[in-house]
């Protein structure tokens, strides 16, 4: 344990509200009718969320507000409120403390629209999925409606869409830097990454009395400040040049000016006082551990300032460098606070959350959930609670830095675990609790399915640790990469009375996978439901760079191991891959290579994935500004091609799905622009024939030889890819 989790009060170790006296609810309110049939007059927390509300510790409100009212809190919920007035936002009356405002499990606008921008025909966190029911922007709009309900009540904001539009954003379905969605929403607060220990002080300080614009040093929250302002004296202002240099700049307003500008909170305590005294002093002899001591103390009262809001959005080096210098940043064990000047006022962030223990977390996810949608749903299908019901989350976080994934951004790079014996107890809850269960766990897993308790074999090192991923290029050398305790958990989970079967659907890292054969084996023989899905992303190392992902090899080297032991448990079983179009450094060479791979090894994909740029993410920061911010940016630093005209991202996606005819006219049209027409015809080394079935890609049927064709080439039965990617 490092210093900073020895010095964090534990997460159940607050005096409980007076108002635990009432007990938990069976279920959170809705309506006032719940709160008077509880004995409520009021509520002290008010959580409004885009999703339907479903008590479940897989989504994030119902965590939220199980850990408050276990603190002692009465908790209400507003669950897709019409956002067109304030009325919904008046139902359960005016919170005591604040409001606590999210879009959801989801990015409000990555829910609403496709990678195309079209607005998606259902909603899978909707009863019966039904489209439409949040707003974009969700966090901002819900903000100031509960603004408008009760002028100068308390509000904050966090979850996803919050966390990562913290500071300065490209925003894609605008096409734009956009401001952090701090002063869009005029939020009190704003919480980032796994909020549940800043949550809880903040409630507990508020209830005694503390104004929220007087509560300065949580860790996981950001915050308006005067321009300039800093916590107290003794603190100082680094410049984000310090960090990572960008090199010569064009000519603006100096954003790294350090000395003489204390209106931007630059000063520096380097400098000579005025009236110090010159003359030497005696000479000390300071210790190592004084020094890493002394050191630390420092990080800990140093912010850094990144380039302004008005800088980033005219200047894509200074995004990239604003970006880079932002993820640099992101280590609980050593990250600094962060500052970006926005207009006359600055957007303040504390440093990232210290990570939950095992034992703090396996008592948040063992709160009294009634592991079901509210009962004013009805019969109504949510789609997003069929996909998990019969699941079990076992971990959060994700060391993978994979630059197109927001996991990373949102719940940080150290992976949290539960016990044993907690996921167990779940399991076996499910299984008595739930409706439905026929004796099938769907999954065990998170983020990934296999880093369960994977940690850095010196907290030291891990707690010093700059790396934006512990894998890539190389599996780091500090990186555990036993599985046994997961194989442990796979064995007790499966014997269990009452389960029939263990299935794995969460994301399998397979390039740690091969460091263990027999959690393979394990995995091949007991937990395959005859499909599993991985996610190579790509086959050429030019894209695979720019997504921290590794080369084609680990995968072939996973199949080798994933055949064998399938082979020797008897079963007939398939890998199915997934591959990402129209991602930064990706060229159509690139993609008529990963075409030419898939037809090589028999894949026909039934959905693709096309890259989406969601915010703050690295992949992100390279298709605005077409820098690689996974080096050093510079003005003459490397740059980025990227996919942006609706032709190409298309083209992309048709290489994907080169065996569909809809896409051959476009296919052929590119591949003779590329001087690759010999992949044109009815041979198996080509990609595409020179027919066209009638009916299809807007051409009709045309003879080739003796043989007439009229209907779609044939399928193998084997590749099909079913479902929501699972991120």
């Amino acid at each position: 344990m490092d210093s900073n989790q020895q010095n964090t009060r534990p997460l159940f170790g607050y005096r409980k509200f007076w108002a635990h006296r009432f007990g938990p609810a069976p279920f959170l309110p809705m309506s006032r009718a719940e709160m008077d049939s509880l004995g409520w007059d009021s509520c002290d927390i008010i959580l409004v969320t885009g999703d339907a509300y479903i008590d479940h510790p897989s989504f994030g409100m119902a965590l939220i507000g199980r850990l408050l009212e276990a603190q002692g809190f009465r908790v209400g919920i507003l669950c897709q409120p019409d956002w067109n007035s304030a009325v919904d936002f008046k139902k359960l009356g005016k919170p005591n403390l604040f409001f606590g405002v999210t879009a959801g499990n989801m990015d409000s606008m990555v829910n609403r629209y496709t990678a195309d921008r079209k607005i998606r025909s259902d909603d899978a966190y909707t009863p019966n999925g039904e489209p439409n029911k949040r707003p974009d922007r969700a966090v901002t709009v819900y903000a100031q409606r509960c603004r408008e309900a009760f002028p100068g009540c308390n509000v904050i904001v966090g979850s996803i869409e919050a966390s990562l539009r913290r500071i300065a954003h490209f925003d894609y379905w605008s096409d734009k830097v956009r401001r952090s969605v701090l002063p869009d929403s005029k939020a009190d607060m704003l919480f980032f990454g796994n909020a549940e220990r800043a949550i809880v002080e903040l409630a507990h300080r508020v209830a005694k009395g503390e104004k929220i614009s007087e509560i300065r040093d949580l860790r996981g929250t950001a915050f308006m400040a005067p321009s300039g302002w800093l916590p107290s004296d003794d603190w100082d202002v680094m410049d984000s040049t310090s960090v990572d240099t960008p090199g010569p700049l064009i000519k603006h307003v100096d954003p790294y000016a350090m000395e003489g500008d204390s209106k931007n909170g630059q000063n520096s305590r380097s400098t000579v006082e005025e009236g110090a005294p010159t003359s030497a002093q005696p000479i000390r002899i300071v210790s190592r551990t004084e020094r890493l001591a002394a050191r630390q103390d420092r990080r800990a009262h140093t912010v850094v300032r990144l380039p302004s809001y008005e800088q980033v959005k005219d200047d894509p080096v200074l995004y990239a460098h604003a970006s880079r210098t932002f993820h640099l940043e992101s280590n609980p064990g050593n990250a600094r606070a962060l500052v970006q000047a926005h207009g006359e006022r600055d957007v303040w962030l504390n440093p990232p959350p210290i990570p939950l223990t095992t034992e703090e977390l396996d008592q948040v996810y063992e709160l009294p959930y009634a592991r079901r949608p509210h009962p004013s749903y009805g019969e109504a299908k949510i789609p997003a609670w069929e996909m998990i019901r019969f699941s079990v989350n076992i971990m959060r976080g994700c060391f993978g830095g994979c630059t197109f994934c927001s996991i990373t951004e949102h719940e940080g790079r150290i992976i949290q675990s539960r016990s044993e014996d907690s996921v167990i107890r779940e399991i076996e809850e499910m299984r008595d609790k739930t409706p439905g269960f026929t004796g099938i766990v769907s999954d065990l897993g998170g983020p990934t399915a296999n880093m369960f308790h994977l940690t850095c074999k010196d907290p030291k090192i891990e707690s010093a640790c700059r790396r934006l991923s512990c894998v890539y290029p190389d599996i780091c050398e500090n990186m555990n990469t036993d599985h046994s305790k997961l194989i442990s958990l796979y064995r007790k989970a499966r014997s269990l009375k009452g389960v029939k079967k263990v299935l794995i659907g969460s994301g399998l890292r397979y390039d740690l996978a091969v460091r263990s054969p027999e959690y393979i084996k394990e995995l091949v023989t007991h937990h395959v439901g005859g499909y599993l899905k991985i996610a190579p992303e790509h086959t050429e190392e030019r894209p695979l760079s720019k997504m921290m992902k590794p080369g084609i090899g680990s995968y072939d080297r996973f199949k080798q191991l994933f055949d064998r032991f399938s082979r020797e448990a008897g079963k007939e079983q398939y890998l199915i891959p997934y591959f990402i179009a129209a991602h930064p450094g990706t060229e159509d060479e690139d993609m008529l290579n990963l075409a030419l791979w898939l037809k090589k090894n028999n894949f026909r994909l039934d959905q693709v994935q096309t890259f989406i740029p969601t915010p703050m993410a690295m992949a992100t920061t390279m298709y605005h500004s077409e820098r690689n911010p996974l080096r050093k940016v510079t003005r003459s630093s490397e740059q980025v091609g990227t996919v942006r005209n609706g032709r190409q991202r298309k083209l992309h996606k048709a290489f994907l799905r080169y065996h569909d005819p809809a896409n051959w006219p476009l296919l052929r049209e590119a591949l003779k622009e590329m001087g690759r027409a010999d992949l044109i015809g009815n041979g198996k080394k080509q990609l595409i024939p020179a027919w066209q079935p009638a009916g299809t890609g807007g051409a009709p049927a045309v003879s080739t030889g003796n043989i007439r064709r009229t209907g779609p080439a044939p399928r193998s039965s084997v590749q099909r890819q079913q479902g929501p990617r699972k991120k």
